[in-house]
């Protein structure tokens, strides 16, 4: 393997977006440099080229990838249950709930489908009436959702995949006379200001962020990896929670301390070469809002 040119850099992050994960890894591995995998890895079904990482490109690294199901899941749970403490049921005597979803095929669509999907099956009075796609748009949110509501007039809980589609099917929702989070209920994901604005007014019921800061938990593990902390005790393949269920309070705190950005996060304190003790990495968004000392 040659050696990285001594102006260029010694590792390098990529994602699998349109799934040219495996083309990058043999250019970046040519050149002899490392390589990791952030947001999601490799699906095990397309390895045909690639192998796992360590094995057949030497440089790949590892991967770490944010538990998309868990957004999904919470996000719904908090639907459902806003529902029942507003007995917000159908004819039948159950809850009806619309799902808003972002495209068939991104795993983190598929997995935060899922993850709604769990929450739903663990409840006998809910019903999933349809789920749909609208590409993460708001615009395709809303025409989606105007279709719904024509179809499934007793359905007052609506799931979104992202916030964006979330809005969407407010302003529909809002277009037919209703007022969101008084006579329907609606959750998202992700940690826009506007979203974050939503959960406070209570227009938003329920809303998941965080996986953004995937990013720079990935420098960390290459941080220690550098210096001698190898994270592959803990594999090598993460699959770790990210996500956190904001609430009104949490909104504030998040909007109060990160409008400005993350330089002010110290994050050395959850390294493991600055921090020997530590065995176990934690990647949870909570914790970032808590007080630091």
């Amino acid at each position: 393997m040659p050696a990285p040119p001594e102006s260029g850099p010694e590792y390098i992050v990529i994602t699998d977006d349109y799934a040219v994960a495996d083309q990058l890894l043999k250019i970046v591995d040519d050149a002899g440099v490392k390589t990791f995998l952030a947001y999601s890895s490799i699906p095990v079904d397309q390895r045909g080229n690639t192998g796992s990482p360590r094995g057949k490109y030497k440089g790949w690294l590892g991967s770490l990838e944010p538990r998309a199901e868990d957004a999904g899941y919470m996000t719904a749970r908090a639907l459902i249950d806003r529902g029942k403490r507003e007995k917000a049921f159908g004819i039948d005597g159950k809850l009806h709930m619309l799902a808003i979803a972002g495209d068939r095929s991104t795993p983190s669509s598929i997995n935060r489908n899922q993850g709604m999907r769990r929450a739903i099956s663990e409840d006998v009075r809910v019903v999933l009436k349809e789920e749909v796609y609208a590409a993460w748009s708001r615009e395709l949110g809303s025409q989606q959702a105007e279709s719904l509501y024509r179809r499934y007039p007793d359905a007052k809980l609506v799931w979104a995949g992202n916030d964006l589609m979330a809005f969407g099917a407010m302003t529909a929702w809002q277009a037919r006379g209703g007022k969101p989070g008084v006579d329907a209920w609606f959750s998202g994901i992700n940690t826009s200001t506007e979203a974050l604005e939503a959960i406070k007014s209570g227009r938003l019921t329920s809303l998941a962020g965080g996986h953004f800061i995937t990013g720079a938990w990935a420098l960390l593990m290459i941080y220690d990896y550098h210096h001698g902390r190898d994270f592959a005790d803990e594999g090598l393949e993460l699959r770790r929670p990210m996500f956190a269920e904001f609430t009104p309070q949490l909104a504030d705190r998040y909007l109060e301390r990160f409008s400005g950005g993350f330089e002010g996060v110290d994050f050395s304190r959850y390294s493991k070469v600055k921090n020997p003790k530590l065995k176990r990495y934690n990647f949870g968004f909570s914790q970032l809002l808590e007080p630091q000392s």
